[in-house]
């Protein structure tokens, strides 16, 4: 769902730059608590859940190379709002889906510059928002129980993508630069995304169990979740007492780190070469109604990884592997520096309190 150049006027592009910017403003101040807490009602500490936020946007920027069929023509691909706010928090879930559109849109011309605000506020602030809101509340009223989290995950995740459907009709209402009547695109639009939000469901639900079944502790949304060992005695079943917590090292994360920078390094590298090469959901609606006609060529066009290709090398599969092994290395890069640079803000704020 990526909106080009073209698609937005001018204004409402502005208007809209203006609302990511403060998007991303107040998730850098709530990232901080997020990225930056130690204690274990916080339930993160930062030297966790940095790496594994800039992790988080790195596997993001892979699956989204993942376009698979949801209907004849069609394809869809993971938005990640969802997936970023259950596993590292709403806050940094925001800035891992800015970060990765700013890489698509700076290095892939995927998704305008002058649309980055929409873009950011569509794809980000609005699917973390919707689904993290709709998680809490469903783990709230569910069993406090690890399985929960998935049926939770799911539905928000589902629900998330036609959210975000609609607030792009909604700013296309606003600032649409061709004459379409609205009704038709709201209803193409929420139609084709309640399929793929069915893809983005099942990933994202597979992605959080898979996480939860080796370190439920990094999955932001399970805190607190998980069900009491019980053991039986005399009969009865009794809360069995719990083990004392050892400290958290950087060398515990170490391996879900690798495991997930190899999955994300395969995924863009490899597997992406069987990506459905249909116009995804947005394409085709844009196409289907007229959207389109005044599209713009992306401002880096000319860039030598656009596409999703490396310029000058003809091997489709070669050039299509290194491009994405080279975006999941730049965004793990970009992804971690931003969030190690906002953990280090939080702790240096923290002593400067105790110093006062």
């Amino acid at each position: 769902m990526h909106v080009p150049d073209g698609f937005i006027n001018a204004p409402v592009s502005a208007a809209a730059g203006l609302v990511a910017a403060g998007a991303v403003a107040v998730s850098l101040r709530g990232a901080r608590k997020e990225l930056g807490g130690t204690s274990r009602a916080e339930g993160h500490g930062g030297e966790r859940t940095a790496p594994l936020a800039g992790l988080v946007a790195a596997f993001i920027f892979a699956v989204q190379m993942l376009n698979f069929p949801v209907a004849a023509g069609t394809s869809g691909h993971l938005l990640g709002g969802a997936l970023a706010a259950i596993l590292v928090g709403p806050w940094t879930g925001v800035l891992c889906i800015a970060v990765v559109l700013l890489m698509q849109g700076v290095l892939f011309a995927d998704g305008g510059l002058t649309a980055l605000g929409v873009n950011i506020t569509v794809m980000g602030a609005v699917t973390v928002l919707v689904a993290y809101g709709l998680f809490r509340g469903l783990v709230k009223v569910l069993p406090r129980t690890r399985r929960s989290v998935t049926v939770a995950s799911f539905v928000a995740s589902l629900v998330s993508v036609p959210a975000a459907a609609a607030a792009f009709t909604a700013v296309y209402a606003v600032g649409g630069t061709t004459d379409v009547p609205l009704a038709k695109v709201l209803t193409a639009m929420v139609g084709v995304h309640v399929l793929i939000g069915i893809g983005e469901a099942l990933i994202t639900t597979a992605t959080v169990g898979a996480v939860i079944a080796v370190r439920p502790d990094l999955v932001y949304g399970a805190r607190g979740l998980t069900t009491p060992l019980k053991l039986r005695v005399g009969g009865e079943l009794v809360d069995a007492t719990p083990a004392p917590v050892e400290p958290v090292t950087a060398r515990s994360t170490k391996k879900v780190w690798a495991t997930g920078l190899a999955a994300a390094l395969v995924l863009a590298g490899f597997v992406s070469f069987y990506a459905s090469a249909s116009p995804d959901g947005l394409e085709k609606v844009a196409a289907d109604q007229g959207i389109d006609r005044k599209v713009e060529e992306h401002a880096t066009a000319d860039s030598p990884l656009a596409d999703y290709g490396v310029s000058g090398l003809t091997d489709a599969r070669l050039s299509g592997g290194l491009a994405g092994t080279i975006g999941v290395g730049a965004t793990v890069l970009a992804g971690t520096g931003v969030f190690w640079a906002v953990r280090r803000r939080r702790t240096d704020d923290a002593r400067t309190e105790e110093t006062v």
